[in-house]
C-alpha cells in the first residue's frame, strides 16, 4: 500500500474520531446584581456632561464676582481719634458709619428690564412720540433705577445692621414695613380653603352654571340691539313732531313685544329644566331666585339706558347728518305772530319719548312669579334711575334751545321789522299824514309805503 493511501485512510479514521466541544456552564452568579455590573448599568454620560457644564458655569460665576470685587473703590480706613477725643458714644456712631459703608459697598442686584417693561407698557403710545419724549422717558427710568438701587441698599443696611441710639446719625427713613398680617402658613390651610370655597359656591349664586347661560343669552341678545332704530329719522325729511312720537311709540311697542316673544322665553326654558337647581339648597332658594331677578333687571335697564343714551345723541347739535327736522309754521293768527307748533310744544312732545322710552319692559314677571303662575303676579324691577332721567331731559332741554336759536332769530327779525304794522301805529301815522301839508314827492313816498302794508296785509 502506498504512502498517498494510508494518510488517506488516516484521515479518514480522524475524521471519523471527531468530538463536541464541551458544554460551558454560565457562572451561577450570572443574574446577581454586582457591583461592577451595577455600576455599569447606572452610568449615564448625560449626568457627567451636565456636572461638567454645571462646574464651568460657577467657575465663570466666581471669575465675574471676582472681577466685581476687584474694581470695588478700597475703603478708607477707620480714623484713628486719640483716645482723649472719643466717648463710647462717638465710638458706636463711627462704628456704624464704617459698618454701613461696608454694607452699601456690597454687590446689589439692578432692577429686571422685565419691570421697567412692563412699566413702559403702561404708559400710552400718544405719550412716547417725540424725541424729548424719549429723552425724558430715558430720564424716568434712570431715575426709577436709581431709586430702586437706593431703597436696596436701605433695605440691606437695616436688615444686617443695629442703629445704635445716636442722635447725630442721619435718619435712615424710618422702620422697615412690617411683614402682612395673616400669612401664617405654619398650620394647614387646605381645610380653612375647602370650607371657604363651598361657602362661596353656596352663597354667591352668580357662579351657578344657570346663572352663566342666562348671563351669556342676555348679552347675546342685548349686547348690540337698542329698543329703538334711529338711523332713518333724518333720510325722512321735514317731519310732524307728532308723527315721530307716533313712529317710535309704535317701534317701542313692537320691540317690547319681541323681546317678550324671544328672550323671555328662553329664560323660562332655562329654568323648567332639571339641573337648572342643581347644586342649590331648599334653604337657599330664594336667595337663588332673588339673584336670577337682579340680574335680569340689571339687563333691561341696560337695554333701556342705552336707547335713552341713543336717543338724547340723535339731537346732538355737532352730528348734523342725524339730527330730526321738524316742521314748523310761521303764522299770523288774531293780529298775533308765532310759531307752529310752538318751541314749548315741540320740547314737551320730545321729552314725552324720553318717558315713553322709560316705560317700556316694565311688566315683565320675575321666574318665581312665573314659575307659579300667582293671579298677583310679581314684576322684575325694570324702572330706569332718577339720575339717568335727569340728565337725558336736561341735555335734551340744552341741545333744543341751541339748535332752535336760528328759528327764534328769525321770529325776532320778523317781529321787530312788521310789528308796527300791527299794533295799529301804521294807521296812526297815516291819518297824522293826512291832516298835514306835504308835497307830491313826499305823498308819493308815503303811498308807496302804504302798498306795501296792504300787500303784507
Amino acid at each position: 500500500m502506498s504512502d498517498a493511501n494510508k494518510a488517506a485512510i488516516a484521515a479518514e479514521k480522524e475524521a471519523l474520531n471527531l468530538k463536541l466541544s464541551p458544554i460551558v456552564h454560565l457562572p451561577e452568579n450570572i443574574g446577581v446584581d454586582t457591583p461592577t455590573q451595577s455600576k455599569l448599568l447606572k452610568y449615564r454620560r448625560s449626568k457627567e456632561q451636565q456636572q461638567k457644564i454645571n462646574q464651568l458655569v460657577i467657575d465663570g460665576a466666581k471669575r465675574n464676582l471676582d472681577r466685581t470685587l476687584d474694581k470695588r473703590t478700597p475703603l478708607l480706613p477707620p480714623p484713628d481719634y486719640p483716645q482723649t477725643m472719643t466717648s463710647e458714644i462717638k465710638k458706636k456712631g463711627f462704628n456704624y458709619i464704617y459698618m454701613k459703608q461696608c454694607v452699601e459697598s456690597s454687590p446689589i442686584v439692578p432692577i429686571q428690564q422685565e419691570w421697567l417693561d412692563h412699566m413702559l407698557r403702561l404708559i400710552p403710545e400718544s405719550l412716547k412720540e417725540g424725541k424729548e419724549r424719549e429723552e425724558l422717558l430715558e430720564s424716568l427710568i434712570n431715575e426709577v433705577s436709581s431709586d430702586f438701587e437706593n431703597s436696596m441698599k436701605r433695605y440691606l443696611v437695616q436688615s444686617v445692621l443695629v442703629k445704635p441710639p445716636v442722635k447725630w446719625l442721619e435718619d435712615e427713613g424710618g422702620p422697615l414695613p412690617e411683614s402682612p398680617v395673616g400669612l401664617d402658613h405654619s398650620n394647614p390651610w387646605r381645610s380653612s380653603y375647602v370650607q371657604a370655597r363651598n361657602q362661596i359656591f353656596s352663597n354667591l349664586h352668580i357662579v351657578h352654571p344657570t346663572m352663566k347661560m342666562l348671563l351669556d343669552l342676555g348679552y347675546t341678545t342685548f349686547a348690540d340691539t337698542v329698543l329703538l332704530d334711529f338711523t332713518g329719522i333724518r333720510a325722512k325729511g321735514p317731519i310732524d313732531c307728532e308723527s315721530l312720537k307716533t313712529d317710535l311709540s309704535i317701534q317701542t311697542r313692537k320691540a317690547e313685544e319681541k323681546i317678550m316673544n324671544t328672550w323671555y322665553p328662553k329664560v323660562i326654558n332655562l329654568f323648567t329644566k332639571k339641573e337648572a337647581l342643581e347644586g342649590v339648597k331648599p334653604e337657599k332658594l330664594d336667595a337663588f331666585y332673588s339673584c336670577v331677578s337682579t340680574l335680569m333687571s340689571n339687563q333691561l335697564k341696560d337695554l333701556l339706558r342705552r336707547t335713552v343714551e341713543g336717543f338724547v345723541k340723535l339731537f346732538d347739535p355737532k352730528d348734523q347728518e342725524r339730527l330730526p327736522i321738524f316742521k314748523i309754521e310761521l303764522t299770523f293768527d288774531d293780529d298775533k305772530m308765532e310759531f307752529y307748533p310752538t318751541f314749548q310744544d315741540l320740547e314737551d312732545n320730545i321729552l314725552s319719548l324720553v318717558e315713553r322710552i322709560a316705560e317700556a319692559l316694565q311688566n315683565v314677571q320675575t321666574i318665581p312669579s312665573w314659575l307659579s303662575g300667582t293671579s298677583t303676579p310679581v314684576n322684575l324691577d325694570t324702572e330706569l334711575p332718577e339720575h339717568v332721567l335727569h340728565w337725558a331731559v336736561d341735555t335734551l332741554k340744552a341741545a333744543i334751545h341751541r339748535n332752535l336759536e336760528g328759528a327764534r332769530k328769525h321770529y325776532e327779525t320778523y317781529v321787530e321789522k312788521y310789528n308796527w304794522l300791527l299794533d295799529e301805529t301804521a294807521v296812526e301815522n297815516i291819518e297824522t299824514f293826512q291832516t298835514e301839508d306835504h308835497t307830491f314827492d313826499e305823498y308819493t313816498e308815503e303811498l308807496d309805503c302804504c302798498v306795501v302794508w296792504e300787500v303784507y296785509v
